[in-house]
């Protein structure tokens, strides 16, 4: 059991049946009347995002999400597939549970594939990948405020914004859960 007043970034919880993760959440103290924990969560299954708030009191049966190491192999249009490095199955995953998850994944690299009660409905790809440019257009200088950006195609085929000095055939870091530049590598 957790209870509110434990809410962290992460945490995953039961309620009402469904498997629930804390997004957001802040501790209130007002200056009248009862302290409680405003929270941001979203169903880890259908995804949707609910803004609730709870007694520090309230308790909630804690629900344990699987992270496994999987490879990503390929995908063949409607199925991505997975291969298990322990036992070398390959796992199926429809592209309504992936999304963009793999935008910045190339093939053969570690993710986590994120499941409860055998139920997968998740991937988790590592926060930090290199990739190479494969096209932009010159950056041009002039008129330009601070922080100018331009689009690039990295090797996956997503589309960022990048600095004006990233041409083709760059190395760039990018971070996969905002999906901004992040440096050179």
């Amino acid at each position: 059991m957790i209870s509110a007043g434990d809410f962290r970034n992460g945490v995953t919880f039961e309620m009402d049946g469904q498997v629930v993760q804390v997004i957001e959440f802040q501790h209130v103290k007002p200056g009248k009347g009862a302290a409680f924990v405003r929270t941001k969560y979203k169903n880890v299954i259908t995804g949707a995002v609910v803004e609730q708030s709870f007694n520090p009191t309230a308790k909630f049966p804690t629900a344990y999400v699987e992270r496994k190491d999987m490879q990503y192999s390929y995908n063949d249009g409607e199925l991505y597939y997975f291969m298990d490095m322990e036992t070398y199955d390959q796992v199926p995953i429809s592209k309504e549970v992936v999304g963009h998850a793999l935008d910045f994944v190339k093939e053969e690299e570690i993710v986590k594939v994120l499941s409860y009660k055998g139920q997968v409905f998740g991937i988790e790809p590592p926060f930090f990948v290199e990739l190479t440019v494969t096209s932009t257009e010159p950056g041009v200088k002039g008129n330009t405020a601070t922080n100018a950006t331009k689009p690039a195609v990295v090797e996956t085929g997503a589309e960022i914004r990048v600095p004006l000095f990233i041409n083709e055939g760059d190395r760039i870091r990018i971070d996969t859960r905002t999906g901004e530049y992040m440096e050179r590598a």
